[in-house]
């Protein structure tokens, strides 16, 4: 949107109004949205997108919480909503602060005073309000491993029925690749483009060993087994998906290929695999940690294997994963540049050989899970409650939107261990890696 936002338009007076000019007081401009009160009084412009306040609660949790999080709190209770479009209102927000110098709200003790009067008149001062039952709460060291446990089962083992509700039939959570532009090419082909591409890279052959660190739900496990008959051994900490894959194993009859181990990837033994394979793993690890798990991929692949990290990327001003996510959908996540990444890859000992960004292939990815969402959203409310439908239904808009406007990026890196003499088995490149996948 290149247009200003026009000036605030009240219907009648009421608690919008004394809203809407707080805000602006703190925001440094009108706020680009219209504000409906629980009083039924309306303030803003008249064609904006509508944030509904339903009661003085929500006020309150933002007067406790101001911002990303506070916001969050209210929307996922059903205290705060948007009228219409939650993709188009978030945008709307996103634009008005990107074009118009919006700033987030840094209170200072004089906007504290007014904000604190403010609410004393409209009714709504009282005691912070408790956190919603979906937000996480994680105890103990900052990665160690029963806190990294602790993060993944709250959001992987939400349960095995609302994945299999959310996404296609190769239970694959992470960026698909869109091969084909047509109409008949869905997300489960574009998936399978994906796992197809993993496995051309690392030029997987019958016989070979895997290592898949973070497996999720078997898609790569599953896929490389049956279709290159490789020998997996596929990692990860979630009970809920550990169960899926090795029900998935004996169903397949792949029990003499595939081996499913629940725990943490520092305490994974054995090593020089042909390839190792971490998908949407690296963002769990921690800033700290990610060193030593860099070195944990470098000593697990043979001389001459090859190391495919897919994991996702943000920004050097916000590194993490963000207020909302990191408290409702992944605890404790970090993001990093890319170039980071490679660094410390580079810097255990990997030979960096290919890039790759995905972002725009994740904008399509989260939005067909949306529209899943979406349509069977009476089902998803029966399954885990509304109001952790209503979670996941802003962490899948504000989602796709972060990657389509380069906020988050997510990213394929290819290396390879060195062999004898700097050998990198390398010599034939690129060729052949996307030949045919639109057809898959």
């Amino acid at each position: 949107m290149s247009s200003a936002p026009t000036a605030p338009t009240t219907d009648r007076p009421g608690a919008a109004h004394r809203l809407a000019t707080l805000a602006a007081d703190v925001l440094g401009g009108p706020l680009p949205v219209r504000l409906r009160a629980w009083d039924g009084s309306e303030s803003g412009p008249r064609d904006a997108p509508v944030v509904v306040l339903r009661s003085r609660r929500a006020l309150r949790r933002l007067l406790w919480q101001p911002a990303e999080l506070g916001l969050a709190q209210a929307y996922v209770t059903g205290e705060l909503d948007i009228e219409g479009d939650l993709a188009q209102g978030l945008r709307t927000v996103w634009a008005a602060r990107r074009e118009h110098g919006l700033r987030p709200p840094r209170l200072t003790s004089a906007d504290r005073a007014r904000a604190v009067a403010a609410a004393v008149r409209l009714g709504a001062v009282g005691p912070r309000p408790a956190a919603p039952a979906s937000q996480a709460r994680l105890r103990g060291g900052l990665h160690s491993r029963a806190r990294d446990r602790a993060a993944i089962s709250h959001h992987y083992d939400l349960s095995n029925d609302f994945y299999r509700l959310l996404l296609d039939d190769t239970m694959a959570y992470s960026c698909g690749y869109w091969a084909a532009e047509d109409a008949g090419f869905g997300p489960a082909d574009a998936q399978r483009a994906k796992l197809e591409l993993i496995c051309r890279k690392l030029a997987l052959r019958p016989g070979a060993r895997l290592l898949d660190i973070g497996c999720g739900w078997g898609a790569l496990t599953l896929y490389a087994a049956q279709r290159h008959e490789v020998r997996v051994t596929a990692v990860t900490l979630a009970a809920e998906q550990a169960a899926y894959v090795r029900a998935q194993v004996r169903e397949r009859g792949l029990t003499g290929l595939v081996e499913v181990v629940c725990q943490d990837y520092r305490d994974i033994e054995g090593g020089r695999y042909d390839a190792v394979a971490t998908v949407e793993m690296g963002e769990h690890v921690g800033d700290a940690e990610y060193p030593a798990f860099a070195e944990a991929l470098h000593r697990r692949v043979r001389p001459g294997g090859r190391v495919l990290v897919q994991q996702m990327s943000r920004g050097r001003v916000a590194p993490g994963g963000g207020l909302f996510i990191e408290a409702y959908i992944a605890p404790d996540m970090h993001m990093r540049p890319l170039g980071e990444t490679v660094t410390l890859l580079e810097a255990a000992g990997l030979e960096v050989r290919h890039t790759e960004s995905l972002r725009e292939h994740y904008v399509r990815t989260v939005s067909a899970w949306h529209r899943t969402l979406e349509e069977r959203w009476d089902r998803f409310t029966e399954l885990v409650g509304e109001e952790t439908a209503r979670v996941w239904r802003l962490y899948l808009v504000g989602g796709a939107l972060a990657f389509e406007e380069g906020r988050m990026g997510v990213d394929q890196i290819l290396g390879v261990r060195p062999g004898p003499g700097g050998d990198s088995g390398m010599t034939a490149g690129a060729s052949g890696w996307y030949e045919g996948l639109d057809r898959l």
